[in-house]
Formats: C-alpha cells, structure tokens, sequence
C-alpha cells in the first residue's frame, strides 16, 4: 500500500535519491535496521557514532516511505495534553515524557550539527490557541500545570494573541523551544553520511518477507530467497513494521490518514511573527508551518480505511484546510500550490512503542506513533543505543514497552 498519495513538498523541494542497492547474495551482520526514513536515519547515526556495526534495509528508495508526507513540527508538546497524560500515567511521568520530548528537540538539532549539514532546521516558536471556549479551559490549566512544573510556557491574552500573531482566538501558549525541519533531506544526508564515514551498507529495493529467531539472533529471508544473519534485529518501518508487531500491540494501534497542503510563494511581509508553528485545541487540530516563504497547514485527519477512500477525499479535505487557514487570517492571500495525504499508526495512549518483546531481547522496535513522530524517533534512537550498550536510561520506564 502506499503510504502517501499526491505531491509531497520535501520530494518537489529535493532531488529524489537514485541509490539502487537490492541485496543480491546471503550475508551475515551484528545489527539490521529495517526501514531507512527519518526513524532508521536516527537509529542507524546513534549506532555508528557508538562504533556498533549495523545495516540497513529497505523495501522501496531510501526514505521514500512516511517520511516524505511528514509536515516535521518538533515541540515538546504529545498529541495527549500534558493535564490528561497526567490523569494516564501520573504527574510525574507525565512531566518526565514533556521534558524527554523538549530535550528530544535539542539533541535532533545537535545531531545535524555534528554532520555539519542543516536540513532547513529552525528554531520557531510554538503557538497553540484556543479554538472555543472548551479549548480556552485546556489553555488555562495547560498554562497553571506546565508553570508548576517549570515547563517552558507563557499565557497570552486575547489581545496579546492577536496583536503579536493576528490570530483571533480567546488565548493561547506560547513557547521558544520548537523547532521544524525537512525530514526527507535530514534522513538522506544522514544515511549519506554514514555510508561514507563509517561505510554504513544499505540494500533498497529489500524486502525482508520472513525474521526466524535463531539461538544467536535471527534469520531475515527477504524477497529473493537471499538470507540475512544477524545477532539483532531493529524494526524502524513506520506503518509497514505492523507484520514484525506482536497481536497485542497491533490491537492498541490504529491508522490514520492526514491531509496537507502547501502555498505559492508569499511576499515574506505576509508572514506572521517570527514564522511560529500554530496548531489548536480542537481534536483534530489544524496545524500550520513554513518553508522558507511558503505556508504550509496540515490536520482533517480521518481514521484510515483504505487508501482509495483516503485520495478521493483529498480536494475536499484540502477545500476544507484552505477554508481553515483564510479564516484564522483572511488577509493573507494563500494559493494552494501542492496537495498530499499520508498514513501514519497512533497507538491508544498517543505514546510511542519503544523496546522489545519478553524473551525476544534481540529484536527491538523504533516506531514514533502519533504527531510527535520525530521526537519519538530521537527517543528510540538513544535508548536502543544505550541498550545495546549496557547503558541504563530512565527513559526506558516511560517509553520501553515489553508487551507479552
């Protein structure tokens, strides 16, 4: 199944990678990263800093899959209001996985600065307003528990919202610890990187069909009969990793397909304060960015049926986003120019699945559920790596997950 359909920006703003790599003969490795977008990038530049020797495999193009229709806003904020994660898991779990995901933005920053190449990575602030008056209750109690815990935070009023970002809503938060990227260009330059640096192998064009756990790792067949030995397996596919999840998981997992469009470039006067991420209370949430001079704005997410139904409905969900975003600023003359929908897995609890099955200590998952996808997948990347390593991460109580 495609995993998007219509133009994604990142492959119009690219050049598409041309790199042909089908493994054509049996190997033995230690470590196999199974899948190559942003989440595999991030795995496989966390192992080979470490000096682990890894591999990697993908069924299509390097990064051709999710990664592409990602809209790439990195806030520490989840998908779960930090007041209802803490009714879920506790206040101090809660404010522990808030300030894993602010720190999450700091370390992706840094990852690209130790490769010495920017991947239009930019430091914006976020704002997420109040879309009525239920949402202006969630403001005020985000607003008073994210204080309280010394989360990075600040209240603005009606009249602050609208003089400093012309948005006419009843209040908003506001933070300086956001940031937003091109996710295609950031994996392909990291797995480049690699492959050049550390002489990382990757095999496109791969598909593994079969993982037979052996007394010394596992035994991946892939669609060409050829055999892959390895000591551990690291699943990073995003959607298509639901054949490698355990039943338990899948029931706890869902598919959901968003929509986003893109605008013509825009006289940069157009553009709001400091080009801020915006994104509301209201479930689902409209969600807005930039790239360079154009607008980007993203949500009508629906529960993923089929991909047919998901790209009929594609004019009119992005009928629907243009409708959205000349409302919120009816002076800002937007042109849609590209259109896209993608498909992406959530879990019930928003969070992401992190770890390994009880006594199947050598094969790990990565995956990134829900609208913080790329923090997640810092997250993975670090705690596989500290596993891997014999490393203890506190992390791992919040976001390893041992299913049975």
């Amino acid at each position: 199944m495609d995993l998007y359909s219509g133009l994604p920006y990142w492959i119009a703003k690219n050049p598409m990678e041309n790199y042909f790599n089908p493994l054509l003969t049996d190997i033995t490795t230690d470590i196999v990263i199974i899948g190559t977008g942003i989440t595999g990038s991030l795995v496989a530049h966390e192992l080979c800093n470490a000096g682990i020797s890894c591999i990697m495999v993908d069924r299509q193009s390097i990064s051709s899959g999710s990664s592409i229709a990602s809209t790439a806003l990195l806030q520490y904020e989840i998908d779960t209001p930090l007041t209802e994660l803490i009714e879920k898991i506790g206040e101090k779990n809660a404010a522990m996985a808030y300030a894993a995901c602010s720190k999450s933005v700091d370390d992706i920053e840094n990852v690209f600065k130790s490769i010495d190449y920017n991947p239009d990575f930019e430091r914006v602030p976020s704002v997420f307003y109040a879309s009525n008056r239920k949402g202006a209750d969630l403001i005020e109690k985000e607003y008073a528990i994210r204080k309280k815990l010394d989360l990075p935070v600040k209240l603005l009023n009606k009249k602050e919202l609208e003089e400093k970002y012309g948005i006419k809503a009843r209040c908003a938060l506001e933070n300086n610890s956001s940031a937003q990227m091109d996710p295609y260009a950031g994996a392909t330059h990291l797995i480049n990187y690699h492959m050049e640096k550390h002489q990382l192998q990757v095999y496109t064009h791969t598909m593994v069909e079969r993982c037979e756990e052996i007394p010394s790792g596992y035994l991946l067949v892939t669609n060409r009969s050829n055999i892959i030995q390895c000591k551990y397996v690291i699943i990073a596919a995003g959607f298509a990793a639901g054949r490698f999840l355990p039943e338990k998981v899948i029931q706890q997992t869902s598919l959901t397909a968003t929509y986003a469009i893109i605008s013509q470039p825009l006289d940069p006067k157009y553009l709001w304060h400091n080009r801020s991420l915006i994104w509301e209370t209201n479930n689902p949430y409209l969600y807005i960015r930039t790239s360079n001079n154009r607008i980007i704005v993203g949500g009508e997410n629906i529960e993923f049926k089929d991909p047919v139904l998901r790209d009929k409905l594609l004019r009119q969900k992005v009928n629907r986003l243009e409708k959205k975003f000349r409302k919120l600023y009816p002076n800002i003359p937007f042109v849609t120019e590209m259109a896209w929908c993608g498909t992406f897995s959530t879990s019930k609890n928003e969070f992401p699945f992190i770890g390994n099955q009880p006594g199947k200590e050598r094969m790990f998952f990565a995956l990134g559920y829900g609208g913080n996808g790329i923090i997640f997948s810092m997250i993975a990347a670090q705690i596989i790596k500290n596993k891997l390593l014999g490393i203890s991460d506190e992390r791992e109580k919040l976001f390893v997950k041992e299913v049975e």
